[in-house]
């Protein structure tokens, strides 16, 4: 799933008049300059809640105030309950900022978002086709005369937004009002509760079910932690011990933070088995910020909660977060280490002197998070050969039933869910699908809705970008296909798409190489030919965690690389109106043997899915990545068939063998048997039995 630089965006909005999925005919997007205006059923009256919010606001000596769309913890995706920007607008895109005057209401979204907003939002609302917060602090200065009447939620911004809104607005005299009690939530009657269900730790270890298929007396048994929570703290302490600063303490502010720390998992953010937390981690105490009703008895006990010693986790309601660091800070000598990506400025602003604060851009848990230990590798790699088969499964039906003419971009997509949902251990989509044929897969992040889903035809490109969630993992992937005879561009593009994607993986690099210096390996054989993408090339993938998981990837923003680290590899190629590619696969870092150096690494994939053949020009690519893509097909035949053997699916391996043939007849990729795969199996499965 692509993950998005914004200054790759911001190139892109000049394309936006052509990237509407669909032309809306005159009924289907609002009409605010007729009398009375028109809007579609699909608006969202805000009157009432605009009169409410601007009550609040007088009462309060506000002129204007700022919405964000995020949440607390800066979070990819919201809860509803968190869905403040899409409650006051009726839009429920994933990227936007609202503002309210006393007299306007103004949304600001980027040009994915364009035709969606017009749909949602009534005449109450303006729109604004820009993101940047340039363009929002220019509208404010014109706007709002009084010079401290702007207004915002310190826990919705992250340090950097703050930064740049005052940054903005100082040349005006203009300074941002620091309200830390949301208005929004004052009037939201019927806001959604924090979740009930109670929180969870990860197993130490769970029976495979389909072993016993294997043999009857095989029953696997996966471990998947190898780092108690009690030593994941020592760890993290070693390092504020080691720091030449010496801080007293660690703020966690993301939620992927806290889950990773103690080993937990909740279900309070869509795709995401995060749930509401913060943690304050001192060299003498555990400070878990949490809704205490949510945790059980056992919980209690598995996290040490009854004492007051140094591996006691002390639990205290989440919503005295502020209140306990403010406490804290009061203390002599403290220094409070923060990850300034992640940390909300209503936590910061508590802590901005220098004597009490100390700042990286990632926490020592995020960057620990980032290099998985060998139990995370293995069960990571377990995950993806599972989803595997359930990718394969989709290829393989929509090979079938294309031709028939009665599938579509949304039934593909809940197709390979329910494929995902049978797999051992899933734990749902880790994301939502995306499905696009023809000129809607031109949008990189497009999801088919009632409004835009196409039917899937011979004639047109399929890209489905899918993922899933499992006890043991989290997976990301893209195909591109054509059921049809593609035209020559379409298989110039894919194929030299392919060799960004094989080049990337085959790379051998110094450990400790920023990802974003070798980023231009997967675009140089699209510029060479003067083709392009405007996303980001590949980011982190956690356990059982974020699909987009930082700070591991390609940007500049992102760590280097060392030993263990997972990240996505996914160039791609859009033409307007026509047809999208990108080619995604997940791969992990491993040591690289070479002639003379040592400490260096290379991409090994973790994916096992085989690309389109009848996309592939082999005569553009070079013999080495002809070598690479026939080894690659080894490991899928000899990872992936057992677990098919091991499930009963065999015309799903008869797919898979079919589809993995050698593309240089000379390899040894073809010949792999169905007798040296069962072994394979059977190895595998006494392999695992004594992990």
């Amino acid at each position: 799933m692509p993950c998005f630089n914004w200054l790759l965006v911001a190139t892109l909005l000049a394309l936006a008049g052509s990237w509407n999925v669909v032309h809306a005919d005159d009924k289907s997007e609002r009409n605010c300059s007729t009398i009375p205006p028109y809007l579609p059923p699909t608006a969202v009256n805000t009157t009432l809640r605009l009169q409410a919010l601007r009550e609040t606001m007088r009462s309060l000596n506000v002129s204007a105030y700022i919405i964000p769309g995020t949440d607390a913890h800066l979070s990819e995706y919201i809860a509803q309950r968190d869905a403040r920007m899409a409650y006051m607008t009726g839009f429920t895109g994933s990227a936007g900022t609202a503002v309210v005057t006393r007299n306007k209401a103004v949304l600001w979204t980027d040009s994915r978002y364009w035709v969606q907003a017009e749909r949602q939002m009534d005449c109450n609302w303006e729109l604004k086709r820009d993101v940047s917060i340039s363009s929002i602090t220019a509208w404010l200065i014109q706007e709002v005369t009084d010079p401290d009447g702007i207004a915002f939620d310190p826990f919705l911004l992250s340090i950097g937004t703050y930064e740049s809104y005052r940054y903005n607005l100082s040349p005006a005299n203009m300074v941002l009002k620091s309200l830390p009690d949301n208005m929004v939530d004052k009037i939201w009657i019927d806001r959604p509760p924090v979740p009930s269900d109670k929180l969870i730790c990860l197993p130490d270890r769970i029976v495979d079910s389909l072993s016993s298929k294997i043999s009857p007396f095989c029953h696997l048994r996966r471990h998947l932690v190898e780092r108690s929570w009690r030593i994941k703290v020592e760890q993290i302490r070693s390092q504020m011990r080691d720091n030449p600063y010496k801080p007293t303490a660690v703020l966690l502010s993301a939620l992927d933070e806290t889950a990773w720390l103690f080993n937990m998992r909740g279900n309070d953010i869509p795709y995401n088995p995060f749930f509401y937390s913060y943690t304050l981690l001192t060299l003498d105490e555990i400070w878990l910020f949490v809704h205490i009703d949510r945790v059980t008895e056992e919980m209690k006990v598995y996290l040490n909660a009854g004492c007051n010693q140094t591996d006691c986790v002390q639990l205290i309601e989440y919503n005295q977060v502020r209140t306990m660091l403010k406490d804290y800070l009061t203390r002599p000598g403290v220094k409070v280490w923060i990850g300034t990506e992640y940390t909300n400025y209503a936590l910061y602003e508590l802590i901005i002197s220098e004597e009490k604060s100390l700042t990286s851009d990632y926490s020592p848990v995020l960057t620990s998070k980032a290099v998985k230990d060998e139990t995370e590798q293995r069960i990571l790699r377990d995950a993806h050969v599972r989803d595997a088969v359930a990718v394969i499964q989709l290829l393989m039906w929509l090979e079938r039933v294309v031709p028939e003419g009665k599938e579509t971009e949304m039934t593909a997509a809940q197709f390979v869910n329910e494929c995902r949902r049978k797999q051992n251990d899933s734990r749902g989509p880790s994301f939502e699908t995306i499905s696009a044929s023809g000129p809607n897969a031109a949008l990189a992040h497009y999801s088919p809705s009632n409004e835009t889903s196409r039917k899937l035809t011979v004639t047109e490109m399929y890209l489905v970008d899918s993922g899933g969630q499992y006890l043991d993992g989290t997976t990301d992937i893209t195909r591109t296909v054509h059921w049809g005879t593609p035209t020559d561009m379409q298989k110039e593009a894919f194929t030299r798409v392919l060799m960004g994607n094989i080049e990337i993986s085959r790379t051998i690099f110094p450990s400790g190489t920023r990802g974003v210096y070798m980023e231009m390996l997967g675009r140089r054989a699209l510029w060479e030919v003067g083709l392009n993408y405007g996303h980001g090339t590949g980011h982190g993938v956690g356990n059982y965690f974020g699909v987009h998981e930082w700070p591991v990837g390609f940007q500049s923003n992102n760590i280097p690389f060392r030993e263990g680290m997972f990240t996505s590899i996914e160039p791609g190629y859009y033409k307007e109106n026509d047809f999208g590619i990108r080619i995604e696969d997940v791969v992990v870092t491993v040591p690289a043997h070479n002639k003379y150096g040592n400490n260096y690494l290379t991409f090994e994939t973790v994916s096992l899915v085989p690309y389109d053949k009848k996309l592939i020009d082999t005569s553009l690519m070079s013999p080495e990545q002809l070598q690479w893509l026939d080894t690659y097909y080894l490991t899928i035949r000899k990872l992936l068939g057992p677990e098919l053997d091991r499930q009963g699916l065999t015309e799903e391996k008869e797919w898979m063998l079919k589809h993995t043939e050698p593309f240089q007849r000379s390899t040894a990729a073809g010949a792999v048997s169905s007798f040296s795969l069962t072994l394979t199996a059977l190895a595998t499965a006494l392999i695992h039995n004594l992990l």
